[in-house]
């Protein structure tokens, strides 16, 4: 049986730390399934946090491979639906799953601020709102008793709200020029995050 060089496991390559990143300068390589250059196609769901392949009943087997070659222990992903920069840490090795994980967990622990809120057009921040309820409802589950349970609208929103319609990863990307622009710096980790509906 070869070895992927994706494996997961301590011997395949360092693990490089920030440090090692600035002084380095490497080339990271983004995983395939991530990159979405690979045969199974990553069905990510930032609602419900559902990772899986883009057939039904297909498992994502493969989430314990590194996100990036060489290893790293952190990275940053942004988007260009959102504000905001979302930082994954594993000191053993950033994972596949440690980035859907850390994603999921970013988009729907955290509120949109009011002022944050406030900046969005009128006709956009209904949109949120919308997107708020339909979330909600399809993050809770029915009742088996067939009884209907009207849902009271959010008063704050989360993050995932504000992407509306635009909630299922589609991959990462380097783009230093984007990168550069919006943070004011580029670096080897820090990519950026494809979303579609």
């Amino acid at each position: 049986m070869s070895v992927d060089r994706w494996s997961p496991g301590a011997s395949y390559g360092p693990i490089l730390s920030q440090t090692d990143l600035y002084l380095l300068k490497p080339d990271l390589e983004i995983h395939p399934i991530l990159a979405n250059q690979h045969s199974f196609h990553l069905s990510f769901n930032l609602v419900t946090g559902q990772t899986g392949g883009d057939q039904p009943n297909v498992p994502f087997e493969r989430k314990d491979e590194p996100a990036t070659i060489p290893r790293v222990t952190q990275i940053y992903i942004i988007t260009q639906l959102s504000p905001w920069c979302t930082t994954i840490t594993n000191e053993r090795g950033v994972t596949m799953a440690d980035v859907c994980t850390t994603v999921w967990k970013d988009y729907t622990d955290h509120h949109v601020a009011d002022p944050e809120m406030a900046a969005l057009p009128q006709r956009v921040q209904e949109q949120v709102k919308r997107a708020a309820m339909n979330n909600l409802a399809s993050s809770t589950q029915s009742n088996p008793g067939g009884w209907y349970h009207p849902v009271a609208p959010p008063t704050r929103y989360k993050r995932v709200d504000w992407l509306r319609e635009r909630i299922y990863f589609e991959g990462l990307r380097k783009d230093d020029g984007y990168v550069q622009s919006r943070l004011g710096f580029k670096a080897p980790n820090v990519f950026v995050m494809d979303l579609v509906p």
